[in-house]
């Protein structure tokens, strides 16, 4: 008997009736469902979403990317297998069609899909010793102006070691899953998703010379903001603060890892075709 998290996406009717529909499904083969409470699915179980990560042995995310980025961040640092069905349009971590939802469910439940054991990133944002901000990443951390803000001036030290000065109007730094997130757009390299590596990739440089960085993962960052610019930090899109002149943001890897399970007629290649026509003439 397994315990099974379902994480429905917000306001979608077509996932908050799957929801139902595989609730109804795992219970009737003896395993336990709980849906999301937030989601607002009527007539099922229901936990908040912390609770179900914590006791599920399974999670399920009936969305797309940013409702899979959600789930991560639910589990703290509990490493629980994530099966994502793609209810959006583009879906890069949501890799399931709904029609095949069930049939790669009862694999995910036997243990017979492969894991993809996905980098993250512990994020603070200090202000001498005392820390304004916390989280983990799964794509990115984003330093980023107010749409009337002036250039920034962002100085970066990579593993203790001053490296560089940005004149930009912001930083990204991402995870090799979030290379085609962001940082994509930011003109970032696509890295292989299971890579042990942060990239650093600047927004709008001053300098045409300062071009994004791939780094080791092992090596942390420490970026300052040295000029009164209103610019803002960010982690997963989901929640940040204003960052002030001398405040810093605090970059490492983080212990643990999000745990994605792999459609086996898929890989990294194929979804970058699909999505993006990357490779294809």
């Amino acid at each position: 008997m397994a315990t099974v998290g379902l994480i429905p996406r917000l306001a979608k009717e077509a996932a908050a009736t799957l929801a139902r529909e595989m609730s109804a499904w795992l219970i009737e083969r003896g395993h336990i469902a709980l849906v999301e409470a937030d989601a607002g699915v009527d007539g099922v179980p229901v936990a908040v979403g912390a609770e179900i990560a914590e006791r599920a042995d399974l999670l399920v995310v009936l969305g797309g990317d940013g409702t899979l980025i959600h789930a991560a961040g639910l589990c703290g640092q509990r490493e629980v297998p994530i099966l994502g069905v793609n209810m959006g349009t583009l879906g890069f971590l949501t890799e399931v069609p709904r029609e095949r939802a069930y049939e790669l469910l009862d694999k995910a439940l036997a243990g017979e899909l492969q894991v993809s054991r996905r980098l993250m990133l512990d994020i603070e944002l200090r202000h001498g010793d005392e820390v304004l901000l916390s989280g983990a990443a799964l794509n990115d951390a984003v330093i980023s102006k107010n749409a009337v803000s002036r250039l920034a001036s962002l100085e970066v030290w990579i593993d203790g070691k001053e490296a560089a000065t940005y004149e930009a109007d912001g930083l990204i730094v991402a995870t090799p899953t979030g290379s085609t997130a962001y940082s994509l757009s930011a003109n970032g390299p696509i890295l292989y998703p299971t890579v042990e590596t942060i990239l650093l990739t600047p927004i709008c440089a001053h300098v045409l010379t300062q071009r994004p960085l791939v780094l080791p993962a092992s090596m942390p960052l420490r970026i300052r903001l040295a000029s009164p610019s209103e610019m803002f930090v960010t982690i997963d899109g989901a929640h940040g603060r204003p960052l002030e002149v001398g405040q810093e943001v605090w970059v490492r890897t983080a212990s643990h890892r999000t745990l994605l399970l792999r459609n086996p007629d898929i890989d990294p290649f194929a979804i970058l075709r699909q999505k993006l026509r990357w490779g294809a003439r």
